[in-house]
């Protein structure tokens, strides 16, 4: 059986600049098999597409909440996503 695909967007919210947090979100996703972006915003938050099974996605919503050595993630803010997702995991500007 296989298992249902399904993409999100997360909004992560703390000390997540600065901290090596979108090459290690890169690094955890391509562990995961997940597929999508992450990028850093203006206000210091961070952003990712995440795409993939069901409980590839969940894995990877929970280790957003750990993040690097450095991070401290005070907020994840989860909501699904129709976006145009790539083949691979990137970090964009």
């Amino acid at each position: 059986m296989t298992e249902r695909k399904r993409a999100v967007r997360a909004h992560i919210f703390g000390m997540v600049q600065g901290v090596s947090y979108r090459v290690w979100t890169r690094s955890e996703a391509i562990r995961l098999g997940v597929t999508g972006w992450v990028r850093n915003e203006g206000d210091g938050s961070v952003t990712a597409l995440i795409a993939g099974s069901d409980t590839a996605v969940d894995a990877m919503i929970e280790r957003l909440w750990q993040g690097p050595r450095g991070a401290l993630v005070s907020k994840v803010e989860v909501t699904g996503a129709d976006d145009d997702v790539p083949d691979d995991f990137r970090i964009i500007a």
